[in-house]
């Protein structure tokens, strides 16, 4: 790439990525969405998004450590207390997306500390998480911002994961999926930042290139996390020692 594009000419190189390169694509996310995961499949995607969950709130808190821009820093710690919360929920709430996650992992019935600890979770999906965490520590800064883009694509899948995992699970319901009932405007409103953000910052064609690339890395760790979850889980079932195994924690009531 040698030729520096107008902002909106590299807003749409973007789109395009996730367009081409966005998890919803997955073979195992269409299973997810359409009914045809096992409840021990549903439950291995939570219990390893788990991780990635919770190493969102760690790659922010790193990405405001190294930033000397109060804006930037305030839009960050913003993000911060999405995911971690305030510690200001009233009586029964889940403070912040971390919680309202396990809210998720609870309703299927996943024992809370095992997912806490993370023990159970596929050695890729562990991988995956921390090379997010590293990434946004080590590069710059634009790059780092660049990587939260993939928020752009996310009210699309979050849309077509809760309307297809209600109609087909009887052991979903609405307050299972609670915790994605604040992240469309949240994932916007993050996106809309950081997509102004890299437009006005990627001043030269290399830095252009380092956005798309930023890109393109994140949607691959997304990938990444769900081929393990295939491989693992699939048609083929290659477990690695340790992991979660279905059936490990009992068995949900139906009401079907």
């Amino acid at each position: 790439m040698t030729a520096l594009l107008s902002p909106d000419e590299l807003e749409a190189r973007l789109r395009d990525i996730g367009a081409t390169r966005y998890h919803n694509l997955h073979p195992f996310h269409r299973r997810l969405h359409s009914g045809q995961c096992t409840l021990g499949e549903v439950q291995a995607w939570a219990l390893n998004r788990y991780v990635y969950q919770a190493c969102i709130p760690i790659k922010d808190a790193s990405l405001i450590a190294r930033c000397d821009d109060p804006a930037l820093r305030r839009e960050w710690r913003r993000r911060l207390a999405d995911h971690d919360g305030t510690g200001q929920a009233g009586p029964g709430e889940a403070d912040g997306g971390v919680a309202r996650w396990l809210k998720l992992t609870d309703g299927l019935g996943l024992d809370r500390e095992a997912v806490i600890s993370q023990r159970y979770a596929l050695p890729a999906t562990r991988y995956a998480a921390q090379a997010y965490v590293q990434f946004v520590r080590e590069r710059t800064l634009l790059e780092a911002v660049a990587s939260s883009l993939t928020e752009l694509f996310s009210p699309q899948i979050i849309g077509e994961r809760v309307a297809g995992m209600l109609a087909n699970y009887s052991y979903v319901t609405k307050e299972t999926l609670a915790y994605f009932d604040k992240r469309p405007p949240q994932a916007k409103q993050d996106s809309d930042y950081a997509l102004d953000y890299c437009k006005r910052h990627a001043r030269t064609a290399e830095q252009q290139h380092a956005v798309m690339e930023a890109l393109h890395f994140k949607c691959d760790v997304l990938w990444t996390m769900l081929d393990a979850l295939e491989h693992a889980y699939g048609e083929e079932g290659h477990i690695p020692p340790r992991a979660f195994r279905p059936g490990q924690f009992p068995a949900l009531p139906r009401n079907d």
